[in-house]
């Protein structure tokens, strides 16, 4: 068996030996060497495995098991080669600056994934409220922003097929933008990961795993560390409200496009309405989970993440919350003379967060599905490694 050392000179040479690898693709690769020969952490999540299968760590390889991290920290304090140790393994920290790497080398196009990166948060808001300032003075020109006789009905204020005008642009191109890069990147993984066609059950497995959000356990269910060494389901219930509560969220809308176009029910919708129950307990669950994201984010151990990410994860955290905030106060204000005004603030919002889902955090949930998809192809296969034996 190779000595630790040899196994960091051998990931050096590996790593550099590929033209396109970054110097966090470097270090991941010198990380897995060390932690492939210690294996301590092996049961923690799917990254563990995954690297059990490999001895050798090409950019493809990285990629695919840094979305498969979760930066739930476990490994991070069980390791004893951790800082202040010489050979400074941190999983967490290195997976997440080649996971910010991803989403700007799979954007589309990637001139926009390269701004958001470093101004996500100043790129969010300032959208928001330009495309949200551009509603108000549309109606303050034809003297609708404040007043009137509207019932609670916003299609008195934008009517209908105009509200589908603005938004339908938007929400294909998020959907393009989001399945080209998705695409590129399993074209690239599929090779690292056996190759083999995606079976039912490889599906089904993913789908299981995404909507668990198995990996946010720790690999034992006590949950994640967060600021220190103690374990807390704080992360997970956090990342379950805003994750459900956004898919509520979107069913409502989406349920709603069904009672308009299939059944001719035509908005507004109240409760016990189904897509105003769906609104409701989804915004509710949106509003806490993101404050929930927001605390735990200023809370975090320094060493967990990448530090100059957090503009883009604070930008799509304060979108999320703004959508549900404005949403719930349209919905609370709707018999009142702010209607129109709160409209277009949630209007202006929504937008924004659409337009950025490609290139901001909401973009790693699209990359880690696809990895987990590979990755249950790849434990069907025999692994060819027999390590302990070598």
């Amino acid at each position: 068996m190779h000595t630790l050392e040899t196994l960091i000179h051998d990931a050096r040479q590996l790593a550099t030996g590929h033209g396109a690898a970054s110097p966090a693709v470097t270090e991941v690769a010198r990380q897995m060497q060390i932690c492939n020969a210690c294996r301590y952490c092996e049961g923690f999540c799917a990254v563990f495995p995954a690297m059990t299968r490999r001895l050798e760590f090409g950019p493809a390889d990285i990629h695919y098991m840094a979305n498969l991290c979760h930066n739930c920290g476990a490994c991070l304090h069980a390791c004893q080669y951790a800082p202040p140790h010489a050979f400074a393994v941190n999983v967490p920290q290195a997976m997440a600056q080649v996971r910010g790497e991803t989403y700007v080398a799979y954007a589309w196009p990637a001139s926009l994934g390269k701004l958001y990166q470093g101004n996500g948060l100043t790129v969010s808001l300032a959208l928001a409220a330009g495309l949200a300032l551009f509603l108000v003075l549309a109606l303050a020109l034809n003297g609708s922003l404040w007043g009137g006789s509207l019932q609670g009905n916003f299609y008195k204020v934008f009517p209908h097929n105009l509200l589908v005008s603005m938004f339908a642009p938007v929400f294909l191109w998020a959907a393009l933008a989001l399945g080209i890069g998705v695409t590129r990147f399993l074209r690239d993984v599929a090779p690292a990961t056996t190759g083999q066609a995606m079976a039912g059950g490889d599906a089904l497995q993913a789908t299981h795993d995404v909507l668990k959000l198995k990996y946010l356990d720790g690999g034992h269910g006590e949950g994640c560390h967060n600021e220190d060494d103690a374990y807390t389901l704080s992360r997970s219930r956090a990342h379950h409200l805003t994750f459900y509560g956004f898919m509520l969220c979107f069913a409502a809308t989406s349920l709603a496009t069904v009672y308009h176009y299939a059944l001719g029910w035509h908005a507004p919708y109240d409760l016990p309405s189904l897509p105003k129950l769906l609104g409701v307990v989804g915004g509710v669950s949106l509003l806490l989970g993101t404050v929930g994201l927001f605390r735990l984010k200023l809370r975090r151990h320094p060493l967990h993440g990448d530090a100059a990410q957090k503009p883009m994860d604070y930008g799509f955290i304060a979108l999320l919350f703004l959508t549900s905030a404005t949403g719930m106060l349209l919905w609370l204000a709707r018999a009142t003379p702010a209607l129109a005004l709160l409209l277009a603030l949630h209007l202006g919002v929504v937008m924004a967060l659409f337009a950025t889902l490609p290139y901001g955090k909401f973009a790693h949930g699209i990359f880690r599905t696809a990895s987990l998809l590979r990755y249950a192809v790849e434990r069907r296969q025999p692994s060819s490694l027999a390590l302990g034996d070598e």
